[in-house]
């Protein structure tokens, strides 16, 4: 099983006819599993969907830009530092039994970490490290979790579970209800000009997807709640072409603004976890009955159960950290998020088709996947005994630098292009600082 550019577009309702430029060589994201092909995929699924839309003749694909843009957080800088990944109580821990992965990136969640192993408030890595030492890798994880923590033991691949996971849709569609067409300006280098996006997503992921749907002119306006901390390089990362606003969605006063935002938005892009948004009144059939016309795209770690996770965390409880494994007693890891930035263009991708669909037949429209899904595919794909060997890329001619509010900013370009489209990011914009209203308002 193989997911291609076209293939994928045709499953969502689009008919891709531009020219795909084949690979010069294979995307250098060594692994034993198939993460160049499906990144080759998921950014050709992107960038053919815009070029459809824009009436485009031809996609150019980079294997070394594709690989840049995926490992994007080892290239950027602030004011030439460069960012810290994972924070040190994130990361592989020894268990009485086994192994678990963590993600304390957050300062919530470092937090919770904590609690949940019964350590003080300034504990680190060390004495995370010993307390998880003595305790089974599920009764960690339970113990963390339960204190809103996130935690996965590491497990083995489970092919029963794959084959479940494998018969759902990768980006699941469907109709929410009825509305009336919208028509889409086409413009050749901003096809998506006029298109309202609020975004309701963080991390990496959803910040991807809106920043695609931002590079092809979409007017992408993420919203935050003014109680969660964001990391600043990680928004700069893919904030480009957004504006970024802080909305207390459980005040009435806040809620009221939202709804008029989304009132005359085009999408609605989700990506915290279904039943925290369904308790506020925010799942994809609340908003389209509120906003018949809607294209709501809903990301989430698990699709199901409802938890908490990250890319990170998907890997170690697929399967995938011990395929990565490069001696078979200490689990591994991909040679990028490549879960993330999959779902984040694979969505994109659906959100324009879905535009597309809007515009021939009206309605409301749902698209909806999840790092687990992700994942299952990445499993499904064809894989080596050992990673091959791959040339080192240079990313200087594919960067860009900015001045965002006095600092400046390094980020990869682009992951591709198409004929007469948009080569360049736009500037990304500090976190938090915009007001909560759309540009034209």
């Amino acid at each position: 099983m193989t997911v291609t550019a076209r293939g994928f577009l045709g499953e969502v309702g689009l008919e891709a006819r531009a020219r795909l430029d084949e690979a010069r060589h294979p995307v250098p994201l060594p692994s034993r599993l198939a993460v160049g092909e499906l990144a080759w995929a998921s950014v050709g699924a992107a960038f053919l969907a815009a070029a459809e839309l824009a009436g485009a003749d031809r996609v150019a694909l980079d294997p070394d830009r594709i690989a840049l843009a995926y490992s994007s957080e080892r290239y950027g800088s602030v004011d030439g530092e460069q960012p810290m990944a994972f924070a040190p109580l994130s990361g592989f821990f020894r268990t009485s039994d086994g192994w678990v992965r963590t993600h304390g990136n957050y300062p919530h969640h470092a937090a919770a970490l904590r609690s949940g192993l019964g350590l003080g408030s300034d504990a680190g890595k060390a004495e995370v490290a010993d307390a998880l030492a003595g305790m089974p890798a599920g009764v960690a994880t339970q113990a963390i979790v339960a204190r809103g923590g996130i935690c996965s033991p590491v497990f083995h691949e489970r092919p029963d579970v794959e084959e479940g996971l494998a018969q759902r849709p990768l980006v699941a569609v469907s109709r929410l209800g009825d509305a009336p067409a919208r028509e889409l300006s086409r413009i050749p280098d901003a096809p998506l000009s006029g298109v309202r996006v609020l975004d309701l997503t963080r991390v990496i992921a959803g910040p991807v997807a809106t920043r695609t749907l931002a590079l092809f002119g979409a007017e992408v306006l993420r919203i935050d709640s003014p109680r969660l901390p964001e990391i600043e390089w990680q928004h700069l990362d893919t904030g480009h072409g957004k504006r970024s606003a802080q909305l207390d969605l459980s005040d009435p006063a806040g809620r009221e603004r939202f709804e008029r935002l989304a009132s005359t938005a085009d999408v609605i892009v989700l990506g915290y976890r279904p039943d925290g948004l369904a308790r506020l009144g925010l799942s994809p059939a609340d908003l389209a009955a509120r906003h018949p016309g809607i294209v709501v795209a809903q990301l989430s770690a698990w699709g199901s159960p409802d938890r908490r996770g990250f890319d990170s965390i998907v890997q170690a409880a697929s399967g995938i950290s011990w395929i990565e494994s490069r001696d078979g007693t200490t689990p591994g890891a991909l040679p990028a998020q490549a879960l993330d930035h999959s779902a984040g263009y694979l969505l994109a991708a659906a959100v324009m088709a879905l535009l597309g669909r809007r515009t021939r037949e009206g309605g409301s429209w749902l698209a909806e996947t999840s790092l687990r899904r992700i994942a299952t595919e990445l499993l499904g794909m064809p894989r080596t005994s050992e990673p091959a060997p791959v040339d080192v890329v240079d990313p200087a001619a594919h960067t860009q630098r900015f001045d965002v509010a006095g600092r400046t900013i390094t980020t990869v370009a682009p992951a591709a292009g198409y004929a007469g489209g948009p080569t360049r990011f736009a500037s990304p914009r500090p976190w938090g600082r915009a007001a909560p209203e759309w540009s034209a308002s």
